[in-house]
């Protein structure tokens, strides 16, 4: 999950920054996630915009067409056997990503991970809440502002309260 977060969080819209805009930026990612060969950076960007506009919409990842058909990922994913069982493994940074992203659908829990609904923000986030109904990657932060925000424009154009005369 880890992975697959810090991955979609490569784009930070508050800051302006893309560490998949450059490949060196994009090498540095992948190193410091401990992950040897970074691969195609273009491909990875892509499939990242398409996994966060996926989780921003859940409706349109029924229109997609499946990733490896526009992008073949030749060597990225491959199934090795761990102790008897089958694993996904990644040959590279994205083959990497989408193995802990096809582990999380598989156990049920890619439909946690979620984009931050205060559109300054659009962090990516794991819901841990017991429903799945969390909105904002931080209620103290993104939350709070929102909050704030509504509670403002609600009273703004209202009119004060007085104590009635008895």
């Amino acid at each position: 999950m880890d992975l697959v977060l810090a991955f979609l969080n490569t784009l930070d819209t508050e800051e302006g920054t893309d560490l998949l805009g450059d490949e060196t930026r994009w090498r540095d990612w992948a190193r410091g996630s401990g992950l040897d060969e970074p691969g195609d950076r273009a491909h990875a960007r892509g499939v990242r915009d398409a996994l966060r506009a996926c989780l921003t919409d859940r409706t349109l990842a029924e229109g997609l067409p499946p990733i490896d058909g526009a992008h073949p990922l030749g060597s990225a994913v491959r199934i090795e056997l761990a102790a008897g069982l089958p694993v996904l493994v990644g040959g590279d940074a994205l083959g990497a990503v989408l193995a802990a992203g096809a582990r999380l659908a598989v156990l049920g829990q890619w439909d946690r991970l979620k984009i931050c609904a205060a559109g300054e923000c659009r962090w990516a986030f794991y819901d841990r809440s017991r429903n799945r109904s969390r909105t904002w990657c931080s209620m103290r932060v993104c939350g709070n502002r929102t909050k704030a925000r509504n509670w403002r424009q609600r009273t703004r154009g209202a009119t004060p309260v007085t104590a009635a005369a008895g």
